[in-house]
């Protein structure tokens, strides 16, 4: 694999390899083999630097369905609150990133169907449920995860 100016570079990776665990081979030795973690880890954040679409992930990087199975699934797990935690730390210690004014929002806008009567039943929704708006965001996620005093 080709790597690029941003992507990991080997001091990163020997911080991160340690919270990555090896995926555990099948037990009947069917499946293919799986990639490189530290290829996918490349992938994944090259989708989270860029916000591109997972299907427009460069042929440098696995297969956009093999990067995000494996974000999903160290989402799940925590892995990759680790990874972000560790790389912010890098940044911070490198003086890099001020957490003081840094936010991470993964946020994008849902589009919706228009159809008559649209807007008056989303404001009257939102009023019945106090809010302005409910829209997740990964910035909260990681405010609250990653970062649990700031809010």
């Amino acid at each position: 694999m080709r790597h690029t100016l941003r992507d990991l570079t080997n001091a990163q990776w020997t911080i991160l390899d340690a919270l990555i665990p090896e995926p555990e081979r099948r037990k009947d030795g069917r499946g293919r083999p799986w990639r490189g973690r530290r290829e996918v880890l490349d992938g994944i954040l090259f989708i989270l630097r860029t916000g591109a679409p997972w299907v427009d992930l460069p042929d440098r990087y696995p297969p956009y369905q093999t990067c995000h199975r494996r974000f999903q699934q160290w989402v799940r797990s925590g892995v990759m609150k680790g990874i972000l935690e560790v790389l912010a730390l890098d940044l911070k210690l490198r003086g890099a990133l001020d957490t003081r004014e840094a936010f991470i929002d993964g946020a994008l806008p849902r589009q919706k169907k228009v159809f008559k009567g649209w807007k008056n039943e989303t404001r009257q929704r939102n009023q019945d449920h106090d809010s302005s708006r409910s829209q997740w965001s990964a910035s909260g996620y990681l405010r609250r995860e990653c970062y649990p005093s700031r809010g």
